[in-house]
């Protein structure tokens, strides 16, 4: 790398001093923040510090690179083609990612960095027809990707638009009650040790989720990779399985059903519902559909929650009916069900759009790359 290429590191920036409105901030990572002036344009960046498994990429148009990466330019453009080096370094990701050094931190090892080798045509005109069929390649690609990822988006939209017309078009004789008049058990879950983290809490038979888990589930909470013991169960609360887990601090107002009896922590409510007054399927998917409502009345600290008082006061719709209720989950069931297949469609779609890349570049790195093959 060092016979052909300079290495060019980002400049070292702060928010709170340098931050603006116009040009995004990379480094080792995603765009950070914005200031008003830029340092790169059209260009590759390599993460420095703070490596994750992708640490290369392209960023389009005027951007400030950060001191946790930096960019690579050749030394004589009439031997190497910018454009060529790009996908290059694009198609060395994980090589580079396993020059990472650190555990708790990864950070690149620059000096094996710059000992690495490349290889490219010695014609100009052949990288650069080279270049030509990756861009062509790689714009059918993103307009595949772009569509995917749209069609992602609307497949969650119309299960989301059909969840709120449920609950604001409501049928005669609903009744608006709170949520501790249709529950069994309705409280904060418990975590009372400090610290939280202690070891001698955990590695037993009892099952711990935290906010993280109930955010990613979908309706139901299947699975957990924290346990308690007996001493951790002592200092918390076996809850039931079928209770409806709400968090209330970090992710806030997310939801989800539990199929397993566990414990939780008091950045948790839980609601055993009772059946005789309401269906616990019908009481969660109302929840998802007042998540924006009840978000925005955690907004206004620096880290966004709610509390118990916010469900106590709060009153949500119910059918009179539990057999209207069980019909509305039936429905919002299907649904969802189709949904899930769809987004996993699309996702599938988005992974295979990436390993594509993947192939095209290395087909291009091994001199196998025509027309033909892409």
């Amino acid at each position: 790398m060092d016979d052909v290429c300079f290495v060019e590191y980002g400049t070292r920036v702060v928010q709170k001093r340098d931050g603006g409105t116009i040009y995004p901030v990379y480094g080792g990572g995603g765009a950070t923040f914005f200031m008003d002036e830029s340092n790169r344009e059209d260009c590759l960046i390599i993460s420095r510090f703070a490596m994750s498994e992708k640490c290369t990429r392209f960023v389009k148009g005027k951007f400030f690179l950060n001191d946790s990466g930096l960019s690579i330019i050749p030394k004589n453009e009439n031997e190497l083609c910018q454009e060529f080096l790009n996908y290059q370094i694009l198609s060395l990701n994980d090589c580079i990612y396993s020059l990472a050094r650190g555990t708790a931190q990864k950070n690149l090892d620059v000096p094996k960095f710059r000992k690495m080798d490349i290889h490219f045509p010695n014609s100009i005109n052949e990288q650069k027809r080279i270049v030509a069929i990756l861009d062509e390649a790689f714009e059918s690609i993103a307009k595949a990707k772009e569509s995917a990822e749209k069609n992602l988006k609307n497949a969650t939209e119309v299960f989301e638009s059909y969840l709120q017309s449920v609950f604001k078009n409501k049928g005669d004789g609903w009744e608006e009650k709170k949520l501790e008049e249709i529950s069994k058990i309705f409280g904060r879950g418990k975590s009372k040790h400090r610290p939280r983290n202690d070891k001698k809490l955990y590695g037993g038979k009892y099952p711990f989720i935290q906010t993280g888990k109930i955010r990613n589930c979908k309706h139901f909470i299947t699975e957990y990779t924290q346990t308690y013991n007996e001493i951790g169960l002592t200092q918390s609360k076996l809850w039931p399985k079928g209770t409806i887990c709400i968090t209330i601090a970090a992710n806030i107002a997310e939801t989800g059903i539990l199929t397993f009896d566990a414990c939780f922590p008091d950045s948790v409510i839980g609601v055993v519902v009772d059946e005789k007054s309401a269906d616990s399927g019908f009481v969660e998917y109302l929840l998802q559909s007042f998540k924006i409502k009840l978000q925005a009345l955690g907004k206004g600290s620096a880290q966004a929650n709610i509390n118990l008082g916010t469900f106590e006061n709060e009153r949500f719709p119910f059918p009179k009916s539990i057999s209207e209720q069980q019909s509305i989950v039936v429905k919002l069931d299907t649904l969802s069900a189709e949904t899930k297949r769809l987004e996993a469609v699309y996702e599938k779609k988005l992974a295979d759009l990436e390993e594509l890349k993947k192939s095209i570049l290395q087909k291009a790195f091994n001199g196998e790359l025509t027309e033909a093959s892409v």
